[in-house]
């Protein structure tokens, strides 16, 4: 595949890390280092503190002043600001109180005169891995000066309990807490759970994830909770998960992905970097560093912790096993015929109009126009339609998935066809077995309003990496023919286009075209 990661420092994105430094090296400012380092961008730290710690003992802690702390903030931020900063251990109220100050007056407006948003993700850091405190002592820390300046905070299920003063013992426990810990600090929150507290399973590795907002991300999967597993690695080599799991959640944000995204990678990179840990001391080891996560066992399952519609499981559609081919989105009846007539195999009627009074005979007419040419059509969105006049195949986007018959539809035998535009969705669709998927929009597009902003050709690398030989892949948005050799160079299996035909003058000699282009572009191993 194409190597489209930077090349360079000067193309990484900047993540600071404000934390304590780990002399044994497993935790704090040197598995944010590594991480950081590992996931393509470039470190910057803030030592908060300095520790004495092995793998098996933490001796003493030692805080910065606080006149270093500051100079620390304040130096990098003239010449490397972040993309993203993950906060890490705080070892007393000042440093809380200091470090919220500076990021409610010198943040933002350094974010307003670079009309940038930074992420700040915060672990708080109490206990270490071997038992020890890390904060000083037994009082308990206030991060109530921090609302409504975190993106995202990540308590174990220990120091979920402190942060809200309860003692938690089952999961609807957990949950609540989280959720009231998300509305006490504005913020989002990742509950994990992958120490194996007394409500959690022993098999799996569960992190609660309760999402307030996020920017760039789906209606649909805001204002909701839900549950990350993923099967547990037996290891006592996790010293560092936590930082590790943060700091790449700032990583990965700080290149463009959206929170849920961040999450569900960095929840992947830290079981792989289980897998392959390793031991040094006579404690618990560091984890190893794997690069970017391609292995699809390795994500996390995702599940509805609200009492809204959620998936059904063990449904299958209809196998795909052909290439679809160039792919053309239409939605008038007329240039539908004038594709088939030039060769399309698969193709998709999209009407917007809902209220179109002969919406339902255009979709019969397509069906059988379908046969005719012995072509795959896809009937967008109307999958009742669809299933009352047979057709080959429904596509349907994120948010249609939760009202659609999904078991009706794989009863049927109906091929299913769903868009995605993250990780967090392409992992949702992948959750029920789909005919294909399509990936997009990959450039800027003005056929449809869009929530997220164009992936761009380094996601859809991500994504081809992840999901190539599981589904049939396929991507959509802004593709034309002087960005196809470019995306065939990411290995996607095919693509869709719009504009490019609906917009041509001779849309039937434009389709040949394109679709030669399309089968003769070169894909770079």
């Amino acid at each position: 595949m194409a190597n489209l990661e930077p090349t360079s420092s000067a193309l990484k994105p900047v993540v600071w890390s404000i934390a304590g430094s780990d002399s044994g090296g497993g935790a704090g400012i040197q598995a944010d280092l590594a991480t950081m380092n590992d996931l393509a961008c470039h470190a910057c730290t803030v030592i908060t503190t300095l520790t004495a710690q092995s793998s098996v003992a933490v001796n003493l802690v030692e805080p910065v002043s606080d006149e270093m702390l500051l100079a620390q903030l304040d130096t990098l931020l003239q010449d490397l600001p972040p993309k993203a900063i993950k906060i890490g251990l705080l070892a007393n109220q000042r440093q809380i109180d200091l470090l919220s100050r500076w990021l409610a007056l010198d943040l933002p407006d350094h974010n307003k005169r670079n009309g940038t948003e930074v992420a700040v993700i915060l672990d708080p850091v109490m206990i270490a891995s071997c038992g020890d405190r890390l904060d000083g002592d037994d009082t308990r820390l206030d991060f109530t000066p921090f609302k409504g300046l975190l993106t995202l905070i990540t308590p174990n299920a220990l120091e979920l309990g402190e942060l809200v003063g309860q003692t938690l013992t089952d999961m609807s426990q957990y949950h609540q807490a989280a959720k009231d810990l998300s509305l006490s600090l504005d913020t989002n929150v990742l509950a994990k759970g992958g120490d194996k507290g007394p409500a959690w399973r022993s098999d799996l590795a569960q992190d609660i994830f309760v999402c307030t907002r996020a920017a760039a991300c789906s209606e649909i999967h805001q204002q909701a909770s839900f549950l990350l597993s993923s099967q547990r690695i037996a290891s006592n080599n996790n010293h560092g998960t936590g930082c590790t799991l943060s700091s790449a959640i700032a990583s990965v944000m700080a290149s463009g992905f959206v929170l849920h995204d961040a999450i569900v990678v960095a929840k992947a990179y830290v079981s792989a970097g289980i897998k392959h840990s390793y031991r040094v001391g006579d404690g618990p080891g560091p984890l190893a560093r794997t690069g970017w996560p391609k292995e699809l066992s390795a994500f996390p399952k995702i599940s509805s912790l609200d009492d809204g519609p959620s998936l059904p499981r063990g449904i299958k559609f209809k196998a795909i096993d052909e290439r679809l081919g160039l792919y053309p989105v239409v939605s008038e009846l007329s240039l539908l015929e004038t594709l088939l007539r030039a060769g399309a195999k698969t193709i998709q009627l999209r009407i917007k109009d809902e209220n179109d009074p002969h919406l339902e005979d255009k979709i019969a007419q397509a069906i059988v126009l379908g046969r005719d040419y012995q072509a795959k059509v896809f009937i967008n969105d109307y999958w009742e339609l669809a299933l009352k006049h047979n057709a080959y195949g429904v596509h349907l986007g994120q948010e249609d998935l939760y009202d659609a018959d999904l078991k009706r539809i794989a009863d049927a035998q109906m091929a299913l066809g769903i868009s995605s535009h993250s990780y967090f969705e392409l992992l949702l669709a992948s959750q029920i077995t789909p005919s294909y998927i399509a990936l997009g929009h990959i450039f800027p597009t003005t056929t449809k309003e869009m929530p997220s902003a164009p992936q761009g050709l380094m996601k859809l690398q991500h994504y081809v990496d992840l999901f190539k030989g599981h589904y049939p892949l396929v991507a959509i948005g802004g593709i034309n023919a002087s960005r196809i050799p470019k995306v065939k160079t990411t290995g996607v299996d095919d693509i869709a286009v719009v504009r490019a035909l609906s917009e041509s003058e001779q849309p039937g000699a434009t389709y040949r075209a394109l679709s030669s282009a399309w089968e003769q572009a070169n894909v770079v191993e």
